[in-house]
């Protein structure tokens, strides 16, 4: 399989190059896509001196922030274009381990459409995470499961390798999400389409250096979309129900 790992930035430039280069250690079939939304510290020149020095590393220059999801889109229509069989997505920060990347690669080998790391099934765990925001990641995947119907334990989870079809069977412009609630509108789009989701074990460590992304607003635009997306889907079973 050939293999790109997307990941996006915006002023990742002390967390970077500790990502890429345990990456490359852990994966080095894995070819590396860095989507750079012009962060101001100085990360995308970072990159480009990076991709200059390893052909295995690429870097996709956008104009500026415009959201987690639109940074993915950007680097999975890329990735596609490119002729990749298998995408994935990973945070620059570190909290996404390099080395259970395997994991993934494997459940796809073994015939799953989308591999999830979770958190939230045996063997995951989260190190270093303020009791909130377990709170915070549990009752999402909670309260999303409930709307929408699914059993993923994790939906909101951002560890995630794709099959190149899965991308190209979903409908890519039919996302809405532009934050985190990205995941959960991947993952729902997927399962929509009659595809499988495997989810492994990873362990989820707290971002070592720069700032977390994390706001109300995008709480609050999980909450909004998950609530319209069950509500449309609860209301579309019924009226075929009835017909």
């Amino acid at each position: 399989m050939r293999v790109v790992t997307i990941i996006p930035t915006y002023n990742e430039i002390e967390s970077l190059p500790k990502t890429v280069a345990r990456l490359r250690s852990a994966e080095p079939d894995s070819d590396i896509l860095v989507v750079d939304d012009n962060s101001p510290d100085g990360t995308g020149a970072l990159a480009d001196r990076m991709a200059a020095e390893d052909a295995a590393i690429h870097v996709l220059h956008r104009e500026g922030k415009a959201g987690l999801g639109a940074a993915y889109i950007a680097g999975f229509r890329w990735g596609l274009d490119a002729g990749y069989d298998v995408l994935v997505e990973m945070d620059a920060d570190g909290s996404h381990q390099p080395e259970e990347l395997t994991r993934l690669l494997s459940a796809l080998r073994e015939g799953a459409d989308m591999a999830k790391g979770s958190r939230w099934i045996p063997g995951g765990r989260v190190v270093n995470w303020p009791i909130h925001r377990k709170a915070i990641s549990l009752a999402g995947s909670l309260y999303s499961r409930l709307m929408l119907g699914v059993t993923i334990r994790d939906i909101t989870g951002g560890y995630n390798a794709f099959k190149a079809q899965t991308l190209r069977t979903i409908d890519l412009d039919a996302v809405e999400s532009v934050g985190y609630c990205f995941q959960i509108d991947l993952t729902w789009q997927t399962l929509k389409a009659g595809l499988t989701v495997r989810e492994v074990p990873i362990t989820f460590v707290e971002r070592e250096y720069g700032d977390s992304k994390m706001s109300g607003g995008i709480v609050a635009e999980s909450i909004v979309l998950v609530t319209k997306w069950g509500i449309a889907d609860k209301w579309h079973r019924l009226r075929a129900k009835r017909a």
